[in-house]
């Protein structure tokens, strides 16, 4: 695949999380699909891990609970059919990096995308738990209402651009944003805009027609 120039990373706080399995599933994915593109990322990843089992081994061993091990070899476990079709989907594509192909394939355009507002389309992963998760297909020009956050946002650009209060995100770059930030993104003009999103709780909408549009869109 041609190499992505990245220029917005993850938190060093988000980091940890990932390495201590703190982060919700939606999350995991942005996260893992952004160390999938991202070599800076993948070492600070690496070194969380380092610290996080350092702090492990200072930890005294607990024996596992009745039935853990059965299910996590019943985790494991598949038919070669999903095997197979996982392994497909999984080789990723210049749009689509490898843990989010393995969910929605490595064409973007042969995403099930459903109408969410004039000019914005999306797909919902519907992942179990608080949050959401979602792909946004955004038109040029368009603008999502300005917020801010109850909890973090992260947001991962897979095609296309858009232009915020913090800076322009490009293809790879990650918006790791939390309840300090208030922004309002607008696609550039020249094409559409397709990013990766994970939330940790709803979006706090600061104008009138956000505020009413948000039961809706459901961010």
């Amino acid at each position: 695949r041609r190499r992505v120039k990245i220029s917005h990373h993850l938190d060093d706080a988000t980091l940890m999380a990932r390495a201590a399995g703190a982060l919700s599933e939606g999350m995991t994915l942005l996260v893992d699909s952004h160390l999938h593109w991202c070599k800076t990322c993948q070492t600070r990843a690496w070194e969380a891990e380092c610290i996080g089992g350092e702090l492990l081994a200072d930890i005294e061993p607990q024996a596992m609970s009745e039935g853990s091990l059965e299910f996590i070899l019943g985790m494991l476990d598949g038919s070669e059919e999903v095997v197979a079709e996982r392994a497909v989907k999984a080789q990723g594509s210049d749009e689509v990096p490898e843990p989010l192909a393995q969910i929605v394939g490595s064409d973007l355009d042969a995403i099930e995308w459903k109408r969410l507002g004039p000019g914005v389309q999306h797909y919902d992963f519907n992942f179990p738990g608080e949050g959401a998760c979602r792909l946004l297909r955004i038109q040029p020009g368009v603008s999502v209402p300005h917020h801010t956050h109850q909890g973090n946002e992260l947001t991962m650009i897979l095609r296309g651009s858009y232009s915020d209060d913090v800076g322009r995100f490009c293809q790879g770059d990650v918006a790791d944003l939390d309840e300090e930030i208030k922004h309002q993104p607008i696609v550039d003009t020249g094409s559409e805009c397709i990013c990766l999103i994970a939330t940790e709780a709803p979006l706090k909408f600061t104008g009138i027609m956000g505020r009413l549009a948000q039961p809706f869109i459901g961010l």
